[in-house]
């Protein structure tokens, strides 16, 4: 569910959300914090919350847990202030300050903690992120095809709707061949792996794709068309965003009368052309504008 959601949609913060299992919206904003740290969650905060030692309320996750804990602890405020400086910048703790960190009751593991953090991140900055993350978490729940049709026309750069939008069956055959070459696959391979993910839960929770159409489809945004989606032109492999733009234009201008004209009045490649046509996105379009003899018999 996490999938194509800002902060928590990478196969590290998903992993994180299964060790810690949040229950309160202060828990996503804390995982947010280890996420984003050095040295905070890998080796440290994960590794005390699977011994039982800590838990995702009680662990260090943001620069101000280790000031309002000490302060909570007894710790005068100017000094909980100049540890959480120490610490958050990767410097660690004097003798003196584990002495006194001692002395008002601070256990041995959070003390071990402190000492292997490089980089802490400050609390209203995840808070911030998380909020955002959030609201786009509602509209997935809620108003999906809207949350969709928004994803893939803004953040899917490798959309492909050749191997996307021709059925849940053609999607997953892709994605099988990805998965087998996953170690060899190129940077542009594995963005369109995302994006197959994100489709492919689309199809699994019940939601499909309309064929594009010449005369209704955007160059670059998808659209809800009875229920469904309608990928844009720039979907379409090879084709770019300014060929996208001047097919839309045109189309809103008038019929094409053939494929030649349609090639003319778009500026696009006789390549293109026969992607388009293959895909049958050109329906019974004539090659030309000549009429043949026997139109007319």
């Amino acid at each position: 569910g996490c999938l194509g959601i800002p902060e928590f949609g990478t196969d590290f913060a998903m992993q994180m959300l299964i060790d810690t299992k949040p229950k309160y919206f202060s828990d996503l904003i804390r995982i947010a914090g280890l996420s984003h740290g050095t040295d905070v969650w890998l080796g440290n905060a994960q590794v005390l919350i699977q011994e039982g030692k800590a838990t995702i309320s009680t662990a260090i996750c943001t620069r101000d847990d280790i000031m309002i804990y000490l302060i909570g602890k007894g710790v005068e405020s100017g000094l909980a202030f100049t540890i959480m400086e120490s610490v958050r910048k990767g410097k660690g703790l004097r003798d003196e300050w584990i002495e006194t960190m001692k002395e008002h009751g601070v256990p041995d593991w959070y003390i071990w903690s402190c000492k292997l953090i490089k980089y802490m991140f400050p609390k209203a900055h995840a808070a911030a992120y998380v909020m955002m993350a959030y609201r786009i978490a509602w509209y997935k729940v809620f108003q999906p095809l809207a949350y969709y049709a928004a994803y893939f026309s803004i953040r899917a750069t490798a959309f492909s709707y050749e191997m996307m939008c021709m059925g849940k069956e053609r999607l997953e055959y892709y994605m099988a061949d990805y998965n087998k070459r996953s170690d060899s696959l190129t940077d542009k391979e594995k963005s369109t792996l995302e994006d197959m993910k994100i489709v492919q839960e689309m199809y699994a929770r019940g939601f499909e794709f309309v064929k594009i159409d010449l005369y209704k489809s955007k160059a670059t945004r998808f659209q809800i068309v009875d229920g469904k989606l309608m990928p844009s032109f720039s979907s379409i492999d090879g084709l770019g965003n300014v060929a996208a733009e001047m097919i839309e234009a045109e189309a809103q201008k008038g019929k094409f009368l053939s494929r030649e004209d349609f090639k003319n009045r778009c500026k696009v490649s006789a390549t293109t052309v026969d992607t388009m046509a293959e895909l049958g996105l050109l329906g019974d379009m004539p090659h030309t504008n000549q009429m043949s003899l026997l139109d007319f018999m």
